[in-house]
């Protein structure tokens, strides 16, 4: 079983609800010349269309098949919910985790539900953890990489951390409106080929040094695009745990902690990938193709398949034994 952890969807009763009162709550709401809904937030450049592709389940199902993949991990892109006053947050929390649950329950054997949790107010997201994670399919939160501009650290977040080491729910990470996003323009595409790997980069250190991987021993967490500059920068990370002060308030040097991560496979590069399966072990990388954006991969699994000196064994991992046991299958 081909299992996909990196899969976008817009699930259509969160797209109504965005048509119906987003603008009442500060957003954007409009439609591509394909009659597409298109969400922005003012004074932000990056927009998010919503496309029948991220939307109709059967469409997606279709894409699937063509992919050679048997389950989508359902995940929520930009714009998320941390944008909205907390109310609405809540309200659009609900609507995706309720929608999650209900693409389980109609296709179980294709879809695995996440769920969202208004993060801009933790105490509103604790009653809304307990509540969504009874809902059947549920097996993990879906998180960005920052919560309005807050990492991942915060102190406000712990009691959340808490509440999913507790549940047995793993934490999957994505970007959202990377840090810097001015400095990168629109001319290169530079906010997602380098802002979203620099922002998974930032999220991962964040947990490392800001103590959470020590406070929450049994707290899993995926990174997405392969950990981003995380693997790549440990060393620096090892020196700095060295020789500052402020980088030595954790109980192990930050390259101990590259194996309390997951890691999905999108690099675009299968020499780096082979060169993070030989940092991280081929138990803690998980297929991902972040389906359906123009970065994502149109055939996955021949881009594992394309990974130099791959064994049987690590292929099986990658391909489903690692999803199955990070996502308590």
């Amino acid at each position: 079983m081909v299992i996909d952890t990196h899969a976008h969807w817009y699930a259509k009763d969160f797209v109504a609800l965005l048509e119906a009162e987003a603008e009442q709550n500060g957003a954007l709401m409009s439609r591509s010349r394909k009659g597409n809904p298109v969400f922005a937030l003012p004074g932000i450049g990056q927009k998010s269309t919503m496309k029948p592709e991220m939307i109709e389940p059967g469409l997606m199902i279709d894409a699937m098949n063509a992919r050679r993949i048997d389950a989508y991990v359902l995940s929520l892109t930009n714009p998320m919910v941390y944008w909205a006053p907390p109310q609405f947050g809540l309200e659009l929390s609900k609507t995706w985790n309720d929608a999650s649950a209900a693409a389980h329950a109609g296709h179980p054997d294709r879809f695995i539900g996440t769920m969202m949790l208004p993060l801009q107010d933790p105490a509103l997201a604790l009653p809304e953890i307990e509540r969504a994670a009874k809902l059947r399919g549920m097996r993990a939160l879906y998180m960005a990489t920052h919560v309005n501009g807050r990492n991942l650290d915060d102190k406000s977040l712990w009691p959340v951390y808490e509440r999913c080491e507790r549940l047995g729910l793993p934490i999957l990470l994505h970007p959202l409106y990377p840090c810097g996003g001015e400095r990168y323009g629109a001319q290169y595409f530079l906010r997602n080929l380098l802002g979203n790997p620099y922002e998974v980069g930032i999220a991962a250190a964040s947990l490392v040094f800001g103590g959470v991987m020590d406070a929450f021993p049994k707290l899993t967490v995926m990174l997405p695009q392969a950990g981003g500059t995380f693997p790549w920068l440990v060393g620096r990370m090892d020196h700095g745990w060295e020789v500052r002060k402020e980088c030595q308030d954790i109980e192990h040097r930050p390259s101990a902690y590259l194996q309390r991560f997951y890691y999905d496979t999108i690099t675009h590069h299968p020499g780096i990938m082979r060169s993070l399966i030989d940092l991280v072990g081929a138990e803690r990388v998980v297929l991902g193709s972040d389906y359906d954006q123009d970065m994502s991969y149109e055939r996955p699994v021949d881009f594992v398949d394309s990974i130099p000196g791959l064994s049987a064994r690590e292929r099986s991992l990658i391909l489903e034994d690692n999803a199955a046991r990070l996502l308590n299958l």
